[in-house]
Formats: C-alpha cells, sequence, structure tokens
C-alpha cells in the first residue's frame, strides 16, 4: 500500500529568493513523503539561473517573465496568471514562498485563491516603514495575512507577527535558510577564477561594499559613496571591491564619485560562490542589502547597514551590524573606528550570530510532515 505523500510546491523568482529556497528544494526532493515541484517566475533571469546551476535545481515550471524595465504591476500580472495554470495542473497541497519580492505576494495570492495552504519562509520582518525597502515590506505584510505557515527565522520575526495578532499556533522559529546555503558554498581554500580578484591582496584590509536600494538612489548613495571615497583616501591599507548593481542609475554615481580611485575597484555583479567567499575572505561589509545582513555575521564579518531602518535588527542587537545610516559623517566615522580600534572591531566580529545553525531547511520540512501528514 503506497504512503501518502504530500504535495509541496516552492515558488521563487530572483537570486536572492533562489538562494534561500535552495536547502528548501533539496530537502523536500530527498523526503519519501513529500511530492514535491518547484516553479520559478524567472522576475530574475540571468541571476537566477546562475544559482539554479549551482545547487543543480532544475525547475519543473518556468513562467519566463522577465522583460527589461518591466514595472510592479506587469511582474505582478504576469506572476499571478503563469501560477494559476500551473497550480491548476499539479494542485499542490501547500507552496512555499520565501521573503518579500512581487513574485512572493503573486504566488502566495494566486494560492489563496486556489485554497492551497501557503508556507512563508523567512516570515515576520518588519521595517516598520511601509515605504522602505520600497516594495518587499509591503510585501511581506501582505503575505503574512494569507499565510498558514510562518516560518520565522528569529525570536524577533515571531515577536513581530505576535504583535501582529497572527496565531502563535501557526509560528515557527526556525532560523534563515540563508545560513543553510552559505555553509554549502564557503570554502577557506576557495581560488577565485576571475583574474583580479586571483591577484588581489586578502592581507590589506578589504572593504566590500554593495549599494543597490531603491530608497538610496540619490543623495543617499552619494553618501555612502563619498564617505568610502574618504576612507580610502585616509587609509593607505584599505582597498574597496564594489561589484556594482546592473541598475544604470547605481552605476553613474559609482563612476562620478569612485571611477577614478587606485584602491577602489568597481567590479561586474558576481556569481553566489565567488560573491559568498568574497565575504569570506573581506575585513569590513559596508551594504545596503538584506540577505548580506545575516550572511556576513556567519563569517565573522563586521557589517555597516548603509540604510535609514532594517527589517532585520537581530544583528543589531547582537552587534554584528550597526545601523550606519546615509549620513556620509557617520558612515565615514563608523568605519573608521572599525579601522583604527581592535577593541571595536573583534567586539562585532566576535559577536554570537543570531540567523541560525544552518538546519532551517530541514526544520521547515519536518513542520510540514507533523501538520499535513
Amino acid at each position: 500500500m503506497n504512503k501518502k505523500k504530500i504535495k509541496v510546491m516552492t515558488v521563487f523568482g530572483t537570486r536572492p529568493e533562489a538562494i534561500k529556497m535552495a536547502p528548501v528544494v533539496k530537502v523536500m526532493e530527498n523526503c519519501e513523503n513529500i511530492e514535491h515541484r518547484t516553479c520559478v517566475s524567472a522576475q530574475h533571469r540571468d541571476m537566477l539561473d546562475q544559482v539554479l546551476d549551482i545547487f543543480n535545481i532544475k525547475p519543473d515550471f518556468d513562467l519566463d517573465i522577465f522583460e527589461h524595465g518591466q514595472s510592479l504591476t506587469q511582474i505582478t500580472s504576469r506572476t499571478m496568471e503563469g501560477m494559476e495554470k500551473v497550480f491548476k495542473t499539479f494542485k499542490p497541497d501547500v507552496i512555499l514562498v520565501q521573503g518579500d519580492t512581487t513574485t512572493v505576494f503573486s504566488g502566495a495570492l494566486v494560492g489563496f485563491y486556489h485554497k492551497i495552504k501557503i508556507g512563508h519562509v523567512e516570515a515576520g520582518l518588519r521595517s516598520g516603514n511601509i515605504m522602505s525597502p520600497y516594495p518587499e515590506e509591503a510585501n511581506r505584510k501582505l503575505t503574512g495575512v494569507i499565510t498558514n505557515f510562518h516560518f520565522a527565522p528569529t525570536k524577533e520575526a515571531k515577536e513581530n507577527l505576535v504583535k501582529e495578532k497572527y496565531d502563535e499556533n501557526k509560528i515557527y522559529i526556525t532560523g534563515n535558510t540563508v545560513i543553510d546555503a552559505l555553509f554549502q558554498v564557503i570554502d577557506n581554500d576557495y581560488e577565485f577564477k576571475d583574474k583580479f580578484l586571483k591577484d588581489t591582496n586578502f592581507n590589506n584590509k578589504i572593504i566590500l561594499l554593495t549599494a543597490h536600494r531603491r530608497e538610496n538612489l540619490g543623495k543617499p548613495m552619494e553618501n555612502i559613496f563619498k564617505a568610502v571615497r574618504r576612507i580610502v583616501e585616509e587609509h593607505e591599507d584599505v582597498e574597496v571591491i564594489y561589484p556594482v548593481h546592473l541598475n544604470p542609475k547605481v552605476r553613474k554615481i559609482a563612476d562620478n564619485i569612485l571611477k577614478d580611485m587606485d584602491r577602489v575597484h568597481l567590479i561586474e555583479p558576481l556569481d553566489y560562490v565567488p560573491f559568498a567567499n568574497l565575504m569570506n575572505k573581506s575585513h569590513i561589509i559596508v551594504t545596503d542589502s538584506g540577505g548580506i545582513q545575516e550572511e556576513a555575521p556567519s563569517l565573522g564579518k563586521p557589517v555597516l547597514v548603509v540604510r535609514k531602518e532594517t527589517e532585520r535588527p537581530e544583528g543589531i542587537k547582537a552587534g554584528t551590524a550597526k545601523l550606519a545610516g546615509i549620513d556620509e559623517t557617520n558612515i565615514y566615522n563608523i568605519l573608521k573606528d572599525l579601522l583604527k580600534n581592535e577593541n571595536s572591531y573583534e567586539k562585532m566580529a566576535n559577536a554570537v550570530n543570531p540567523y541560525g545553525d544552518g538546519k532551517s531547511a530541514e526544520r521547515i520540512k519536518d513542520i510540514i510532515l507533523e501538520n499535513l501528514l
């Protein structure tokens, strides 16, 4: 007699989602009690495909919605129309979405319309400002309303959901799956294929910079880059590596402020594995990204968050990250202190990572089996 199988579908569309969902896909595929399918929207195309190759994931359904310059409305409508056809074909018992992209909300909403249970991986993150990050803060809150299983990465994320009156019995602290993925790709003896990175002297104090958020475009991003420029001008042992986002507006600001500097290296975006290993070899990380705030502390790297607020306060509370804001002087002062004051650096580098132990995907699988089998 055949055992009952739970039909699970994982849905994602961007590179960060793919990284965080890869460990979930793998544990679902390897579970004999689960019939699993993967659906990608391809909200990002090239960057998504890189991650699928790294983790050897072959989507069962690919909506292939990517178009240059498409609006959030177009992403939403195309994803919803595609997901409806997919759900009619596979009829999952539960769909898993991750985080806060437009794919997440669109996929969850179509699932809700079809009365399919929703599992929200990385639930409960809140910045407190509906417009920052935009549209992510709204996406995750809207997804929460129709979620059956809230997989909160941390205690603080769970508390956010409890404050919003969600049923505590449907909230599970799992850790963050990004740590599962990270532990699979970090190699202390990693050798870069890229010639520039291969020749980089990592005995210097390398600052890894990433900046791309919509809300930082314009004056805030100028402030970030000017602070970094001042630091490089004043510290001969510091080099900056900045994989520049493809957004032409970001590139223009970076070129205007940083392009002519010998020890600032503006490089093309990196695939996940070399980027993760570059984080591991860097001295300090300056970022407005979300996921990097979770990854870097696992590697013992101080993180300066160049945003006005963050939906990941756990790193700030634990001391692994500092919310530097978007004021040039403040960013400069914090960086200078970390470079000059060994105690300040060690305090951040050795703080306990609050984001998990690398077993989050297993926990998510076990919770689904416990509730649906």
